[in-house]
């Protein structure tokens, strides 16, 4: 199992808490940072969009990857959620206790 770290945004009223919350207590992931006010400039249906929106910093392994991926889709509030997968590099504390939360 390998370290990653997993983006996703939800809009401003969203309960990102109570997802982040399931996320954790499934072992989808081991801990869910919560940026609470960030702004999103983007192109959707042939416009540019300004919003505020959450950011969910979710860490993970890679073989939790795909079940994170299809309850977060079952959850999501959007119709076409932002899932972007990136690797890291951890300390071995840190990498290890990762793993073990996600067993």
């Amino acid at each position: 199992m390998t370290p990653v770290v997993v983006l996703t945004t939800v809009g401003p009223d969203f309960d990102a808490a109570m997802l982040a919350r399931a996320l954790v207590e499934q072992r989808l992931a081991a801990c869910v940072n919560i940026v609470e006010r960030i702004r999103s400039i983007y192109r959707w249906e042939g416009n540019v969009s300004d919003d505020a929106e959450q950011l969910l910093i979710i860490k993970t392994t890679d073989e939790r990857v795909d079940a994170l991926r299809e309850e977060l889709l079952r959850r999501h509030p959007y119709a076409v959620p932002e899932f972007v997968v990136l690797p890291v590099t951890t300390s071995d504390a840190y990498g290890a206790w990762l793993l073990e939360c996600v067993r």
